[in-house]
């Protein structure tokens, strides 16, 4: 296919060419993958200021999605790449191999990094916000091996979607430090104040007057921010919930079982990994069941599959896209009705196909990269999520450029539990940490 860039997609491809150091923070469906890998080509083959090139990408991204733009478009004609992916014996054969980029999963980041002689003069990272922890691994790892790059492209729809402390990382990664400082506690005594605290144990930090503005003029340089609404065409998005209430027996069970974990946690001073614990506890009980001691799954309720039936018939055919958390929400949901997985490129192809009229997708698995709006325009939030990054990277799966339909995105609430708190909280655009530990929070409060 002979490919005919937006102007802005130009304009990308221009801003890596003439910056060694940079980052796209394109939304969804703004074509972050052919902007790249044009500007990859010019550097390789026109320029020749590049001789090999590494992409680390999202697992299935790296199994799919760029190989599959690089077969595309008839300007990448030349262009090879390999694969490292599979055991550690299949991942050392395909480095061996003779090819201009080599596209690997983040998993395999920090095992390339030890392991490999480094001689990649350019890394592409794309979902540049999967590096935004410090203490990662893989972050200490490429860190490692990143001065012998002579250029880095960071690729991302939302950089910091949990707050602006994900940025330092991030920015680190492309600059070694230069632009937001070397060291984490300098980025957050500059920019930031302490929030939730325990005397000395500060949990959580705000940022202070005008440190938006300010940390975004200074990366502002190198980096280049679009919104799809603003380039494109969008579909409509509607979005609307459907409220459940379990019966008084199926409520008690919930209220008991609440108020024992509730009370447990709330004798001891409330941290992220316990309120975490508590949260999740919660959204397993909200959705119908909750593992037990041993995994041992407890059930609870059906109000949430008997919804979900409902707004299947009401799809009235249409293809629906089922977005779960748990492992025995995927169970259950299997017993109930006949669905399929999206997993593999098989099931991706036969999805876009038509072929899939009820599609299970698990939102870390589903987050960035996969190109399924052509087989559906409904997604039901059987379960939700505390992460907005998440959140929103799932429903841009079908809410995106080439989407011929209105994208309808449903959520099954269990009225009087802290699936209430997620979606205001997702609503809002606070999800994540902080709204997480505030929402237990108040029901420790509530039970006191």
């Amino acid at each position: 296919m002979k490919y005919r860039p937006h102007e802005y997609q130009s304009y990308a491809t221009d801003f890596i060419l003439n910056h060694p150091v940079c980052a796209l923070m394109l939304d969804m469906g703004l074509g972050k993958t052919v902007i790249t890998l044009t500007a990859l080509w010019i550097l390789l083959y026109d320029c020749f200021s590049v001789r090999k090139v590494l992409v680390i990408a999202p697992k299935r991204v790296a199994e799919d999605t760029w190989s599959r733009e690089f077969k595309k478009w008839d300007h990448f004609a030349g262009l090879t790449i390999s694969k490292v992916l599979g055991t550690e014996k299949q991942r050392k054969a395909a480095l061996s191999a003779d090819a201009d980029i080599y596209i690997t999963n983040r998993e395999n980041a920090s095992w390339l990094c030890e392991n490999y002689e480094w001689d990649f003069d350019m890394i592409v990272i794309d979902e540049l916000s999967s590096f935004k922890s410090s203490k990662a691994q893989r972050f200490k790892s490429l860190m490692k091996v990143r001065s012998k790059a002579a250029r880095i492209v960071g690729l991302t729809g939302t950089p910091a979607p949990n707050g602006l402390l994900d940025l330092w990382p991030q920015m680190k990664l492309l600059d070694m430090g230069k632009r937001l400082g070397r060291f984490i506690g300098a980025y957050r005594e500059q920019f930031f104040l302490p929030d939730k605290r325990n005397g000395a144990i500060i949990y959580s930090y705000k940022p202070k007057k005008d440190a938006e503005e300010k940390i975004y003029r200074l990366i502002s340089d190198i980096c280049v921010s679009m919104k799809a609404v603003d380039y494109l065409p969008m579909p409509e998005y509607i979005s609307s919930s459907v409220e459940v209430e379990m019966n008084e027996k199926e409520q008690k069970m919930y209220d008991s079982m609440e108020g024992e974990m509730v009370l447990s946690v709330g004798n001891e001073e409330l941290d992220a990994a316990n309120a975490a614990a508590l949260s999740s506890k919660l959204l397993q009980m909200a959705n119908g069941a909750v593992y037990g001691e041993d995994k041992k799954v407890i059930h609870i309720h059906d109000r949430k599959l008997d919804a979900l039936e409902d707004l299947i018939e009401a799809a009235n055919g249409k293809p629906v896209l089922v977005a779960y958390w748990f492992k025995h929400d995927r169970e259950r949901i299997r017993e109930r009705f006949q669905v399929r997985d999206i997993d593999t490129q098989k099931d991706i192809e036969d999805w876009n196909g038509g072929k899939i009229p009820i599609a299970l997708i698990h939102p870390a698995g589903a987050g960035h990269g996969l190109n399924i709006q052509d087989g559906g325009s409904t997604i039901i939030w059987f379960g939700l999520t505390w992460s907005l990054e998440l959140y929103q990277q799932t429903n841009a799966r079908l809410w995106r450029q080439g989407q011929k339909n209105t994208v309808v995105v449903e959520h099954i609430i269990t009225k009087g539990t802290v699936d209430e708190d997620v979606i205001r909280a997702l609503e809002r655009k606070e999800a994540g940490q902080s709204a997480l530990i505030e929402a237990v929070r108040a029901r420790i409060g509530g039970k006191g």
